[in-house]
């Protein structure tokens, strides 16, 4: 980039003395002549010592040193200030220097880098440049070289943090309208349990996924990841997205809905990008589905402890118009597990390169009680397999339940005041009255009231108008209570609370809040989603798993 001459100076004019003068008195008792003579001699006195008004005027030179120009090479090797006469007469620089009065040139070089360069005019004096006038500049010049660099280094920095601002505030808005795009809520479809995951690489990704209620009475379950990651992902996402909400008021069967999507994105869609795609049309009365495959990953049908996959092939979104869709059936039955997925869950690899792979992913859905339960092993045994190492791509996870029985949720908010985890687990109690033997029950409630403080206290830090948000869920198999507050992060587990290190005073009462929870519950998960900490509660229904027929046929 140019760079510009760091202060320049041309200053013409005389050198500007003081004089002083003292007026001679003629005396009293001189004659005529003499005191002529006085004055003459006077006035010429006056003429020698008149001090004439200083023509000088400063002004600024700006000039400009290209990032090609030689002169810069010449500067940066200079030993000291350089004569204008000495400088290279190829350089433009140079010349424009000389046609406005430049004298001498000081190169300000720290660390071997030129940051800069101080041009002088003519002195005021008019005389030359001296010896020592030269030592002067070379040594001012030590000095303000490094603390030229230091303030461009600054103001470099805080441009750097302004932008990094700007990108973070746009980042952020571009991620809460992004969440616009995936369901605000997943729905009880008659029995039917949905569960979901959803976490960028970046601030904002391409996977997606969407339930779609069709004017037939079945429902459109949707997942889909697009190539490449962060903004240029989400806007194809976004697209897509659209398409696929669109086309599903026209088109019902699966192959229909990804032809149709297919042709109206090709002409939208970058080059070198793609979208995979899997549709599934659902009658949640039947359990009947039919579904259709864009090169996305296959999706996990767990039926009677056996875990087996969906084929459906077909070409990805946006890479070839004229593409078509086999449509596939079957039925999901009562107590069917299904799980739809990124690669996001199956690529990412550990600190020796490993992936976490398909056998896992499998074993996941072998060993999960439900769709809640499957989400919350895969986001627990994926951080654990890749503790240590960066999230690689994004992570989509959906499940579908079919229970026994329909299932009820109901969800409800409370401001973030003391006491209000007291009317927390009185609602909870009266909701879940009939569900829980009544020392389990006790139990859950105890637990709520519990998390529900945490969350007010800490993380709405008692803002009142930071609602506390409460979903309570029940199914056949378990029922569950999330709590969600405005909080950064996940809560701190303690050490083993020993009651004699607590009295002597060797462990603090932080964290065993969540211990006290964990007793509490058959199990705890944590997660984060947006602007939301989320910790969910679960009881099963029957006191004893090990008899339940899912248990029974992975044991």
């Amino acid at each position: 980039m140019p760079l510009s001459v760091t202060l320049s100076k041309r200053s013409t004019g005389h050198d500007r003395c003081c004089t002083s003068s003292r007026r001679v008195m003629s005396e009293p008792s001189a004659s005529p002549r003499q005191r002529q003579a006085t004055e003459r001699r006077e006035a010429r006195a006056a003429r020698r010592h008149r001090v004439e008004p200083t023509a000088s005027r400063t002004e600024r030179i700006e000039v400009e040193i290209d990032e090609g120009d030689p002169l810069l090479v010449y500067l940066r090797a200079a030993p000291g200030p350089v004569d204008i006469g000495a400088l290279p007469d190829y350089s433009p620089a140079v010349g424009r220097m000389r046609e406005q009065g430049v004298r001498i040139v000081v190169p300000l070089v720290t660390s071997s880098e030129l940051v800069g360069v101080l041009a002088l005019g003519e002195r005021l004096s008019e005389r030359p440049y001296s010896r020592n006038d030269h030592r002067l500049l070379d040594s001012l010049a030590r000095y303000a070289a490094p603390a030229l660099r230091l303030g461009q280094l600054m103001r470099a920095q805080e441009k750097q943090a302004r932008e990094r601002e700007r990108i973070e505030q746009e980042l952020h808005i571009a991620q809460l309208i992004q969440q616009q795009f995936l369901p605000a809520a997943l729905p009880e479809l008659g029995g039917w349990h949905v569960a979901a995951f959803y976490r960028p690489a970046r601030t904002v990704g391409g996977d997606f996924y969407d339930l779609i209620e069709l004017d037939d009475g079945r429902v459109m379950v949707v997942a889909g990841d697009v190539t490449d990651k962060g903004v240029p992902a989400a806007l194809v996402m976004a697209s897509t997205h659209a398409l696929l909400r669109s086309t599903a008021g026209v088109e019902t069967s699966p192959g229909s809905v990804l032809r149709r999507v297919n042709e109206l994105l090709i002409p939208q869609i970058p080059t070198g990008m793609f979208v995979t795609c899997l549709v599934l049309v659902i009658d949640t009365e039947t359990g009947r589905t039919q579904y259709a495959n864009a090169g996305h990953n296959l999706p996990y049908l767990r039926r009677d402890g056996v875990v087996v996959q969906l084929e459906a092939r077909g070409m990805p979104l946006g890479l070839m118009s004229g593409s078509t869709y086999d449509e596939h059936e079957t039925v999901i039955e009562l107590g069917d597990l299904v799980l739809l997925y990124s690669d996001g869950i199956t690529e990412q690899h550990d600190t020796e390169g490993e992936m976490f792979g398909f056998d896992r992913t499998a074993a996941l859905v072998s060993e999960a009680r439900s769709g809640d339960d499957l989400v919350d092993r895969a986001v627990d045994a994926l951080a654990r397999f890749a503790v240590g190492v960066e999230q690689e791509d994004d992570i989509t996870l959906v499940t579908l339940h079919r229970g026994r029985s329909r299932g009820d949720v109901v969800a409800f908010e409370l401001p973030s005041e003391t006491g209000n985890e007291r009317e927390a687990m009185e609602r909870v109690r009266e909701l879940l009255d009939d569900a829980l033997p009544t020392e389990r029950l006790d139990a859950l409630c105890t637990a709520v009231s519990e998390t529900v403080m945490n969350a007010i206290e800490h993380g709405n830090r008692g803002e009142p108008s930071l609602a506390v948000r409460i979903v309570v869920r029940r199914t056949v198999e378990e029922v569950s209570v999330e709590v969600a507050d405005f909080g950064r992060g996940l809560q701190q587990r303690a050490e083993l609370p020993d009651l004699e290190r607590k009295l002597a005073g060797l462990q603090t009462p932080r964290g065993w809040g969540l211990f006290l929870i964990e007793q509490l519950v058959d199990r705890v998960a944590e997660r984060i989603e947006g602007e939301r900490h989320i910790v969910r509660l679960v009881m099963r229904v029957d006191e004893h798993p090990d008899t339940t027929p899912t248990e029974r046929t992975t044991s």
